[in-house]
């Protein structure tokens, strides 16, 4: 073995894989985590009650702060019936240089009858160089709700830094009742035409996505919902179907894209949880 091969095996040794599955259930009028797994360095910190007993606030926490070409991240949720969870992460996700090595996040989430499950991390940021591989698989029961976004930042923008090298998978499955409902993906690297089309990403640095699934979202929330504006020279854009509610940000700050989002949340939520919006503590620190 030469000293490339030497270094490149040296190397994949120390990659991560990281695993953490949580599980909530309803008890007595309050969600509580039943049951917590994890490997590596992959964890939730204490729950937390900022709205009271009935939604349950995790916070993911990936202690080294990047993920390397070659780590694996795996986050599962188990909702039990009428179970209502948070979870979000105090930071960006960092995503590095690949090192001839793909990095991958892999979500898994099953909910229960008549549970509510939000997925509101912050936003990624995919170095140059990167190779990244996100997927996300919700299934859901009866009545069941699933929110959750997600936010992509192609560089490091305070950096000037853009994506020149790289390449980036992403899919995203929703089943109800094993019915598939909803099934996106995304195949790029800096020279796809989808990185720089009208149709796709236009040049722009951050793209985002919300996704709802519930019920049929009533028209006045959908309209509502389409008389917000995102700051900037950004794209954006909303889409109610029978079962999935849907919005889009193309623009130049991660920042904006939070932003429109959390105010669609706050229009949104009262309709699919009854119930108004409560930030996350950490966002506020």
């Amino acid at each position: 073995m030469d000293d490339a091969q030497t270094k490149t095996a040296a190397w994949i040794n120390k990659r991560w894989q990281a695993l953490l599955a949580l599980e909530f259930a309803a008890r007595a009028g309050r969600t509580t985590l039943v049951g917590k797994r994890h490997q590596g360095p992959l964890v939730v910190q204490k729950m937390l009650y900022p709205e009271g007993d009935e939604v349950c606030h995790g916070i993911i926490i990936h202690p080294p702060g990047g993920v390397a070409g070659g780590d694996q991240l795996q986050l599962q949720a188990t909702l039990e019936t009428s179970s209502h969870a948070l979870l979000t992460t105090p930071g960006a996700g960092k995503w590095y240089k690949a090192n001839q090595l793909s990095a991958s996040q892999d979500i898994r989430f099953k909910l229960a009858k008549d549970s509510c499950l939000e997925w509101l991390p912050q936003e990624n940021i995919l170095f140059d160089g990167s190779n990244v591989r996100f997927s996300a698989e919700i299934e859901l029961a009866v009545g069941a709700v699933f929110c959750g976004w997600d936010i992509l930042c192609f560089g490091r923008q305070a950096r000037g830094e853009q994506w020149n090298e790289g390449e980036l998978r992403q899919g995203m499955q929703v089943r109800r009742e094993g019915r598939l409902i909803w099934n996106e993906r995304l195949f790029a690297r800096p020279d796809s035409l989808v990185m720089h089309s009208g149709v796709g990403l236009r040049g722009m640095p951050v793209s985002g996505s919300l996704v709802v699934a519930a019920d049929v979202v009533p028209a006045d929330v959908v309209e509502a919902c389409r008389a917000i504006e995102a700051r900037g020279d950004a794209h954006y854009g909303v889409t109610a179907l029978p079962e999935v509610f849907a919005a889009r940000y193309i623009g130049r700050s991660s920042e904006a894209a939070r932003e429109y989002f959390e105010r669609l949340w706050q229009l949104l939520r009262p309709w699919y949880a009854a119930r108004p919006t409560i930030r996350p503590r950490i966002w506020n620190t």
